[in-house]
């Protein structure tokens, strides 16, 4: 046998697994994800079929729905079915009223602290490459609330995973840096092809976010921050963007 030649232990443990899927499942979650968002060939489906504005809208939208889901929803159900003993609550989905007020607190005061961060570099041409991601020409009520919708859904399967699935479990069976260490890595490279402003910028708010995370026992705090980052961003860019602009119709 090719473990006795290797003279290692190759017996896979029940606990074992707690590490191998959340970031196995959450990996072939977020290639299913980048791969269809990367695809010219789909994308060009819609374009096809929508024209180019609702064509944009219509791709990005569906690629927020199935990021959402591939991300978040599927490495849930086979986290859940692989230990079914588990409570939601111990993978930071639920609301934990001791911890509330200093949720309340940390979004409130690091919201302040990155809006007005993420307007000034929003502005910047780096970042007016990449986002608003729907590439829309012209942008009504419609889409706009589209846009800010979608971004909500996508972000919670997101943000799930990262300070949810790939940290709690991680941290209850590595400790608390070894698993924010693997958290941080992975969250920073799926942000390389954004840039290396982007990618760089992201290390200290994984830190930070990941933190905060263990200490009120939820993903609440990584949550909504994130929207704001995102819903400021899109706006911003959208209104700096000479490219496109808001229509009334």
């Amino acid at each position: 046998m090719i473990y006795k030649l290797l003279d290692v232990d190759m017996v896979l443990y029940r606990q074992d697994l707690k590490i191998i899927i959340p970031v196995v499942v959450g990996l072939i979650g977020l290639m299913i994800f980048w791969f269809t968002q990367t695809s010219q060939k789909f994308k060009q489906k819609f374009l096809n079929k929508y024209g180019e504005d609702q064509g944009s809208v219509k791709f990005i939208m569906f690629t927020r729905y199935l990021g959402g889901f591939s991300i978040g929803v599927i490495p849930l159900i086979i986290y859940i079915i692989t230990f079914p003993d588990t409570r939601l609550s111990q993978l930071g989905l639920g609301l934990n009223m001791e911890t509330l007020p200093a949720t309340i607190l940390w979004t409130v005061g690091l919201s302040i602290v990155v809006i007005p961060l993420v307007r000034y570099n929003a502005k910047k041409p780096f970042n007016l490459k990449y986002y608003p991601q729907i590439r829309a020409k012209e942008w009504n009520r419609k889409i706009i609330n589209g846009n800010l919708a979608t971004w909500v859904i996508y972000l919670l399967g997101y943000e799930f995973f990262f300070r949810g699935l790939l940290l709690f479990p991680l941290v209850s069976e590595i400790g608390l840096w070894p698993a924010i260490a693997v958290n941080v890595c992975l969250y920073t490279a799926t942000h390389i092809p954004h840039g290396r402003e982007i990618a760089i910028g992201t290390i200290p708010l994984s830190i930070v976010l990941c933190l905060l995370s263990v200490k009120t026992e939820t993903i609440w705090i990584a949550f909504f921050i994130h929207i704001t980052i995102s819903w400021t961003n899109s706006l911003t860019a959208l209104k700096h963007n000479p490219e496109m602009k808001i229509v009334k119709k």
